[in-house]
């Protein structure tokens, strides 16, 4: 079910998918409406078929694969939607060769969106090339797999435990132990969660757990701080 998360934004909880084919996710999707009426969509869920309440939103425009690793959605929703641009991460297309895209994303350009909704990428990690985006009119925070939250509730105790050693457990979860590890240029990175913090949010979307509504600049702050000292 598509849920109001916040003025001209909505979330819908997807399938759980298996991380390196073994590991359980909950995926998220976000809908952005701009001001123009068209729908931005994010990191498109790939079993979603009821296109129907979608529809009644508005029309989609725009569809977002915001890192190399979120790719499962991409073509469905094209298929549905062949007029729509489908815009990729800058490396997606070194993963994903088959899939089209019609625009990279990039600090260097301007985007159709770019009135509504800010982006940075995310530099300097070895393997994850996220873009993260700020909903301006909702001042809401939009990341995908930079901070997790994933909800105990819904895990095994095995997965508890291992979720829990990885920093990605409930409310306190943070930045995955292996994406801290993985980062390459430390420097670079801290450029671009600078320009993150000095956006103007008060609301946190992710795709992998607890959402947060208010405050959250302070725990987007917390979840960074061991790279920015």
């Amino acid at each position: 079910m598509i849920k109001s998360f916040a003025e001209d934004i909505w979330i819908l909880e997807g399938e759980v998918v298996k991380m390196y084919g073994f590991v359980p996710f909950v995926t998220r999707m976000t809908i952005v409406k701009l001001q123009n009426g068209s729908l931005w969509i994010h990191s498109p869920l790939a079993e979603f078929v009821d296109f129907s309440t979608i529809d009644e939103l508005g029309r989609v425009a725009h569809i977002i694969a915001p890192n190399k690793i979120h790719s499962l959605g991409v073509d469905p929703w094209r298929k549905r939607y062949p007029e729509a641009k489908v815009w990729g991460s800058p490396e997606f297309n070194k993963r994903h060769e088959d899939i089209v895209l019609d625009g990279v994303i990039s600090d260097e350009q301007t985007y159709p969106w770019q009135d509504d909704i800010d982006h940075q990428v995310v530099n300097g990690h070895a393997i994850l090339d996220e873009v993260a985006f700020l909903h301006k009119k909702s001042r809401s925070l939009i990341l995908t797999d930079l901070i997790q939250k994933h909800d105990p509730a819904r895990e095994t105790w095995f997965w508890k435990v291992l979720k829990g050693w990885a920093g990605i457990l409930g409310q306190n979860g943070s930045t995955p132990r292996d994406v801290r590890l993985s980062f390459k240029d430390k420097q670079a990175a801290r450029q671009s969660i600078d320009t993150i913090l000095k956006w103007d949010f008060e609301n946190l979307v992710i795709s992998h757990g607890f959402c947060l509504k208010g405050n959250a600049k302070k725990e987007v702050t917390r979840c960074f701080d061991w790279l920015m000292i």
